[in-house]
């Protein structure tokens, strides 16, 4: 029996074939794109038909599909409630999906709870009580475990960090708010702040290491920079941490988790990230004093959490969708 696990983002959907120990047999990726609801969903359903045809596999092995979605994904009406960097409200994801695959469970969760559920079971999360992830990317998500089990609030929509404020009256949000955290710590965010730093430096190494175009920005580029030590990508760097470190412990104040893991492209940078924070939750955290203090790591999954999780919470889910458990 296999399962399907799609993640669903705001610049590309990724989507990969797990079996049931929870390994990715295959996988591969197209651009999100615009269009609305009806639109993704063909692209989902072609991402997948192809995944199947490319390793001879047929819809009736399939146990069921998962969908991690970056926004509201109520449990109750199928609805994706909102999603501002995909201009969903109250989109019937899952009804589009289904004359795609008749007969194959759908099921769907928020995809940063997705991620942070098989960081749990499998990567940095294992063998915790407490666990909140957050995934830096087009956007910034979360995801809370607390005594196993996924914390979603009333609305299923709990664990949306990048909407919290860390700068007041601050830049504008696609969410309808102002300095969100989102705005000033999120992998595009970084980005935005890298290219905007360049145009006032033009003597920085940036420009040598993008060929002189813009386009080319991006986080993997800031921090080979910050390695060469230019000045200018430390000092981008620097800020972004800071704002980073910010909301994190803002989150470790509220919830003293035991873990915080880290997602998302950019936290492959690994010290470049965590060590800045890790000093900042040294001097500010509120338990800085005390014995236990939560710690800090970069998600060990990487892009593959968000697929394996949406997958196993499809298995899981299985007794509602004629699926066999994991």
């Amino acid at each position: 029996m296999y399962y399907i696990g799609v993640d669903l983002g705001g610049t590309n959907i990724a989507a990969g074939v797990v079996d049931q120990s929870g390994a990715i047999v295959c996988k591969g990726s197209v651009p999100t794109g615009t269009g609305g609801g009806a639109a993704i969903a063909e692209r989902i359903a072609g991402l997948v038909n192809r995944l199947l045809a490319e390793n001879g596999l047929e819809q009736e092995e399939l146990g069921a599909i998962g969908v991690g979605v970056p926004g509201t994904a109520n449990q109750e009406t199928g609805l994706v409630e909102y999603a501002n960097n995909l201009g969903m409200e109250d989109e019937p994801l899952l009804e589009l999906l289904e004359p795609y695959f008749p007969g194959v469970g759908l099921v769907f969760e928020n995809d940063a709870n997705a991620a942070a559920y098989a960081e749990y079971l499998f990567g940095t999360g294992r063998g915790a009580d407490s666990m909140i992830m957050v995934t830096l990317g087009t956007g910034i998500g979360g995801g809370m475990i607390f005594g196993g089990k996924l914390f979603e609030g009333i609305n299923y929509a709990a664990g949306e960090f990048g909407h919290f404020t860390v700068k007041y009256d601050g830049l504008p949000c696609n969410c309808g708010r102002r300095g969100c955290f989102e705005r000033y710590a999120s992998a595009s965010a970084l980005v935005e702040q890298t290219k905007e730093a360049m145009e006032e430096h033009p003597e920085s190494l940036l420009w040598q290491l993008c060929g002189g175009n813009l386009d080319r920005v991006d986080g993997k580029l800031l921090f080979e920079a910050v390695g060469r030590e230019d000045e200018t990508a430390k000092k981008v760097l620097d800020a972004f941490t800071g704002y980073l470190g910010t909301g994190l412990i803002d989150l470790i104040n509220i919830f003293q988790p035991e873990v915080i893991c880290l997602g998302g492209g950019i936290s492959r940078a690994g010290a470049y990230l965590t060590d800045p924070v890790k000093k900042m939750m040294a001097k500010e955290s509120y338990t800085r004093m005390s014995k236990r203090k939560p710690k800090l790591v970069a998600a060990s999954l990487g892009n593959d959490a968000g697929i394996i999780g949406a997958a196993l919470l499809a298995a899981k889910k299985g007794k509602d969708t004629g699926a066999d458990k994991v």
